[in-house]
């Protein structure tokens, strides 16, 4: 009888069972979740290279071990932005704020008790990073969106701690029938510090609703943050979700979107911006499952030093899903000899009767416009930054939000004058 195969497991993922085996029957509600959840994990461990989706990011190799939960958190000061009711979390724990009306949030724990439990609106995919936030997450917030109503909501991320700390909140929203919400959500955390975050947003848009969704990662220099976006759509619904990343160390933003109701749109879009030895992968997975669906991807990486950026992108088109639009493009510039992308967008069709194509461009900037800028008395770094700066805004200005598209571009100009005095 031939020996059975052992996994070798590595110290994280040791850790990580022991703390699954004696923090378990403590987690609030969702056990049944929570434990298909983790045995996924437990059968796979961390994903790596092997897995086709994680090539260019290896979990299991980058996550040697598993810091310990954060702590409860004092609330400190968070970003605010004019005209954004508030909610504000400090190490993922929720520390309370206003709901606009037409909005209900209940703290996550509570809703779990009452018998909600994570949908993760992802499909037929399954992730392992997911699974680990299913099976740990412990706080964050259930919002409800009544029908008809119309809203914005901040969600301010704080983290606070001064040694290495896990972070793994968890948000599910729900939009009602015809409901519109703005939703942007806020990530800061102190540089030197190596802590851990996993988070998932979970978007469920009913018939009609509209979901503009904006996420800025501005984590400490040393972080490394997986952030997943799951989102469904209903009848007719249509959903924006765009990120800006500049901050973290080793970061994985993954979004999965999946139609299951027709003549329903999404816009997915993200800008990144990385230099010194960062590492930034965005990965998305759009299922259109039913017919009459459009989905727009568009995508911008800003690479210097000896950083690496990551896009890869799947549209899936279903044998039943007629009648889909599905148009995807990932572009990026670098500004080094050193700095590297990795692009590799997908398309799955199994239907006969769709529009698809999908795209991705990497090279440098164009020395011609910067002679064109030069010639005008323009100093070569202040030429760079208007070029990236127009680059990168093509993904900025779809920001519905005057105030807040203000303050983004803010930051992008930030970042090149940061670059032109290193």
């Amino acid at each position: 009888m031939a020996n059975p195969v052992v996994m070798m497991r590595t110290p994280a993922e040791t850790a990580l069972i022991e703390r699954f085996a004696a923090e378990k029957a403590s987690l609030p509600g969702a056990s049944q979740a929570r434990a298909e959840a983790f045995a996924r994990f437990e059968a796979k461990g961390l994903p790596s290279k092997r897995i086709e989706s994680y090539h260019y990011t290896d979990v299991r190799n980058l996550m040697r071990t598993v810091a310990p939960v954060a702590n409860d958190a004092v609330a400190g000061e968070t970003m605010t932005l004019d005209g954004f009711p508030r909610l504000g979390f400090t190490n993922g724990r929720w520390q309370g704020g206003d709901a606009p009306a037409g909005v209900t949030v209940v703290p996550l724990a509570d809703a779990y008790r009452d018998g909600l439990a994570p949908g993760l609106g992802m499909g037929e995919a399954t992730d392992i990073v997911v699974d680990l936030n299913t099976a740990f997450a412990r706080d964050g917030v259930a919002i409800r969106v009544a029908a008809g109503a119309e809203a914005r909501l901040h969600l301010a991320f704080s983290e606070k701690t001064s040694a290495p700390a896990s972070i793994l909140p968890r948000v599910i929203v729900e939009i009602g029938e015809g409901a519109s919400l703005m939703l942007v959500a806020t990530h800061q955390g102190p540089a030197g510090i190596a802590y851990q975050v996993n988070e998932v947003v979970e978007l469920r848009l009913g018939k009609q609703a509209k979901v503009e969704h904006v996420r800025l990662n501005l984590s400490g220099d040393k972080a490394m943050v997986l952030s997943s976006v799951a989102a469904t759509l209903g009848d007719e619904a249509e959903l924006q979700t765009t990120q800006i990343a500049l901050g973290g160390e080793v970061c994985r933003h993954q979004v999965f979107v999946t139609y299951q109701g027709e003549n329903a749109k999404a816009a997915i879009r993200g800008a990144t911006m990385l230099r010194g030895h960062q590492h930034h992968d965005t990965t998305l997975v759009v299922d259109h499952a039913v017919p009459h669906g459009e989905s727009r991807e568009l995508f911008r990486t800003v690479v210097d030093g000896s950083a690496h950026g990551v896009f890869q992108g799947k549209i899936i088109v279903r044998p039943h899903a007629q009648k889909t639009d599905g148009q995807m493009a990932s572009n990026a510039l670098l500004l080094s000899d050193d700095a590297g992308m990795s692009n590799k967008p997908e398309l799955e069709i199994f239907a006969d009767d769709v529009v698809c194509a999908h795209g991705a461009t990497c090279g440098s900037l164009d020395e011609n416009q910067l002679f064109y800028l030069q010639a005008r008395g323009l100093p070569r770094k202040v030429a760079e930054a208007l070029l990236v700066e127009a680059f990168v805004g093509e993904v900025l200005e779809t920001v519905s939000d005057d105030g807040l598209r203000e303050t983004l571009a803010g930051l992008v100009s930030e970042w090149m004058r940061a670059r032109a005095v290193s």
